[in-house]
């Protein structure tokens, strides 16, 4: 559900709200909802203001995601908090650069949501089931890989948008179906619609997938604060290894890469994969250690990817970023 009317208004009490910004879409609302009432939960007497912000993604629905650049979700975003427009800002985290602007961290990050993708079709069967020829949209090239790879007999098409956009034109003209994040598709209420979710082991989800991050100005010690009571350790352990493993690639959407680690106990497991972008040269595998080590777990993803056959994929991502 959306912010109420009393989190979007600034405090009686005389005490500032605290100004909450993200993109206008009905998941992000949902998202900043996520997020007070957490905050909330923890220091009742909070109120919020919620300010939308348009990004260049938001503005610019006709490029393919892959050419536009690092940030496009996020920049106007920092931005605003760095002007003081804003006290903190609210991410899906999988849609953040791995090099945050100067002056700007990750005051939160929130127990993870279902990290895996999920396939919606008009046929309500599942991806081995889906007929020769059928249309399945993304704007990922990782999900695009994933579906010539798992999926061969499919045509794989560009559609772009927010959720509900894209579940309507994956049952219209341009689509069959569509392969969307189950996180979102959950906080939306959608799970009705979800045809199957997808192996995590096969469709290997992107760095944050599933994670809501929270962004704030470095030197707002009581902000931090406030957001260091809703930090999920476990989660800041999974998106550290994540992250650091696509900052390897210069952090971009660009890069047919995935990175899906999950604690368990102390222990961290994770899993990575790369590919080109016709999904027929793959390398995926299993790294795991002390979840405390989370940059190092990282490191030894990376430097197997590069000894165990990746490193033309490597070489051929790292060429493409630099584009």
């Amino acid at each position: 559900m959306p912010p109420s009317d009393s989190e979007e208004s600034r405090s009686s009490s005389g005490i500032p709200a605290i100004k909450v910004g993200s993109r206008g879409s009905a998941l992000a609302l949902i998202q900043d909802h996520v997020v007070i009432s957490r905050l909330k939960a923890n220091s009742p007497a909070l109120e919020f203001e919620v300010d939308t912000v348009r990004t260049r993604g938001d503005v610019d629905q006709t490029s393919r995601l892959a050419g536009m650049g690092l940030g496009i979700f996020v920049k106007e975003l920092e931005q605003e908090l760095l002007n003081g427009k804003l006290d903190i800002a609210v991410h899906s985290l999988k849609d953040m650069p791995t090099q945050l602007a100067d002056g700007l961290v990750l005051g939160a990050v929130l127990s993870r949501e279902d990290a895996r993708d999920v396939l919606v079709n008009r046929y309500g069967c599942p991806l081995d089931g889906l007929p020769v020829g059928a249309k399945i949209g993304t704007s990922s090239p990782r999900r695009a890989a994933q579906l010539k790879k798992y999926a061969p007999q499919v045509e794989v098409v560009s559609i772009r948008g927010n959720v509900e956009t894209r579940l309507r034109k994956a049952q219209g003209d341009e689509a069959d179906g569509a392969i969307l994040a189950a996180a979102g598709m959950i906080r939306l209420g959608l799970q009705d619609q979800i045809t199957e979710y997808l192996s995590a082991t096969q469709f290997v989800p992107p760095p944050g997938q599933g994670i809501l991050a929270v962004e704030v100005r470095a030197d707002d010690h009581r902000m931090r604060q406030l957001l260091s009571a809703i930090d999920d350790a476990d989660t800041r352990y999974e998106a550290t290894a994540e992250r650091a493993f696509l900052a390897e690639f210069g952090g971009g959407c660009s890069v047919p890469v995935g990175a899906y680690a999950q604690c368990i106990g102390d222990e961290m497991i994770m899993t990575i994969y790369m590919s080109t972008e016709d999904g027929e040269n793959s390398f995926t595998t299993k790294v795991q250690g002390p979840k405390q080590d989370a940059l190092g777990i990282a490191s030894a993803a990376f430097q197997t990817l590069e000894r165990e056959g990746g490193a033309d994929l490597v070489a051929a991502a790292r060429a493409n970023q630099a584009k």
